[in-house]
């Protein structure tokens, strides 16, 4: 059941991720259809001499690159979409900290709320200070104000600092001048060319590589698949431990980088409200409502039926919904209707839901990790080097 309808513009984003996700996305569709992905695939053209001659104008230093003085570590992929990145961000944030590194974690803050016009137009980027949203002792925003990833990294991550600013180059200064930081994690970096002495991380979903093999508008590729050379670490996400023919791929375009392969492996759920775990054992026979807005939501859902729920309903709402506290009051009146024993969302929904009090039946989220099935000592060494290499070496 769906609950909110998308709007004009968020359809049409639907409408035109299917048609550009995979390959033969063109095949078996109306002139007119064609006619659209001729046009696009020409816009793709003009976004790749784009793309290049910036990499290129960064290369040869016309435009500049900064050297903060510390490490800097940067996570992202090739294409838009959903690679897995916020875990893979997590667990390197963790093994650098327990290895004694001041970290900080900087990220340009997608789909956060902005400053008010005559704020933006007054102060400037440049003058008003990157958004705390963690300073490593205490979270000082909510997700709507960081973003949902932000505020899941700070929350997840007791003792990392974590900002939000589209410039991360006045980010990374401010964390090491206000927080002491050493080391810097650029979410979503790899397009990000303003900083020197950098470790290059990228991440390739197995589900889907590369599209279609086109770069944006045409396709999912944000920059071309043979740019993957820049990467001094490649992790492969959503595995299943045969990406044999993919490895033999990504190493044709990169032959010195190692690669690691891993999958987003389900821990426990966790009460939105008091934080206690529910083991994922004890969901068995329980019925319960599904709760999410996000992308695709029939992969959750057949999760919980594999743990052994009964799952009554599924409360759909679109991509990123910001929940209203009547929804979820909503929601939970229903739950109580049809005799839930709990709700179950995902923990990107989680820090979208309003706080409610001692609600009727308890809300959980799934949280989720990474577990390496193949390169465990390519990901080890990967964290040595970082760890343990000087800045000016990097």
């Amino acid at each position: 059941m769906s609950r909110a309808e998308p709007t004009r513009k968020e359809r049409l984003e639907h409408f035109l991720l299917r048609l550009i996700q995979h390959p033969g996305a063109d095949q078996g569709h109306t002139r007119d259809i064609r006619l659209l992905l001729w046009v696009l695939k020409r816009f793709s053209r003009l976004f790749q001499a784009i793309v290049q001659t910036r990499l290129f104008l960064y290369e040869v230093g016309i435009l500049p690159r900064f050297h903060l003085g510390c490490q800097i570590i940067s996570v992202g992929n090739v294409t838009v979409g959903g690679t897995g990145k916020t875990p893979v961000v997590e667990i390197f944030a963790r093994e650098l900290t327990a290895a004694g590194r001041q970290v900080a974690i900087l990220s340009r803050g997608y789909r956060k709320k902005e400053k008010p016009f005559i704020q933006r137009l007054f102060l400037g980027d440049q003058i008003s200070p990157p958004r705390v949203v963690s300073d490593g002792k205490r979270i000082l925003l909510d997700s709507e104000m960081s973003g949902d990833e932000p505020y899941m990294l700070a929350r997840n991550l007791p003792g990392v600092v974590v900002l939000v600013d589209k410039d991360r180059v006045k980010s990374g200064r401010y964390a090491i001048k206000h927080f002491g930081c050493d080391m810097l994690i650029l979410d979503d970096g790899f397009q990000y060319q303003r900083m020197k002495h950098r470790h290059e991380v990228v991440l390739v979903d197995h589900t889907n590589p590369f599209g279609n093999g086109h770069l944006l508008p045409r396709g999912i590729l944000r920059e071309p698949a043979g740019n993957i050379r820049r990467a001094n670490f490649i992790f492969i996400t959503k595995s299943d431990g045969n990406s044999g023919e993919l490895r033999r791929r990504l190493h044709a375009l990169n032959p010195r980088a190692e690669i690691t392969e891993c999958r987003h492996r389900p821990c426990f759920f966790k009460n939105a409200e008091t934080g206690a775990k529910l083991e994922l054992a004890d969901v068995a026979g329980k019925q319960v409502v599904v709760l999410s807005g996000i992308a695709a939501p029939a992969g959750f859902e057949n999760s919980v039926r594999q743990m052994g729920a009964r799952v009554l309903v599924c409360e759909r709402f679109v991509d990123h919904h910001r929940y209203r506290q009547q929804e979820i009051i909503d929601v939970v009146n229903h739950a109580v209707e049809l005799g839930a024993d709990a709700i179950l969302t995902t923990e990107k929904d989680a820090v979208r839901l309003p706080r409610i009090e001692n609600p009727r039946v308890p809300i959980f989220y799934l949280r989720m990790d990474i577990q390496i099935l193949k390169g465990y000592d390519n990901f080890k060494e990967c964290v040595d080097r970082i760890c343990f290499a000087r800045a000016a070496d990097a």
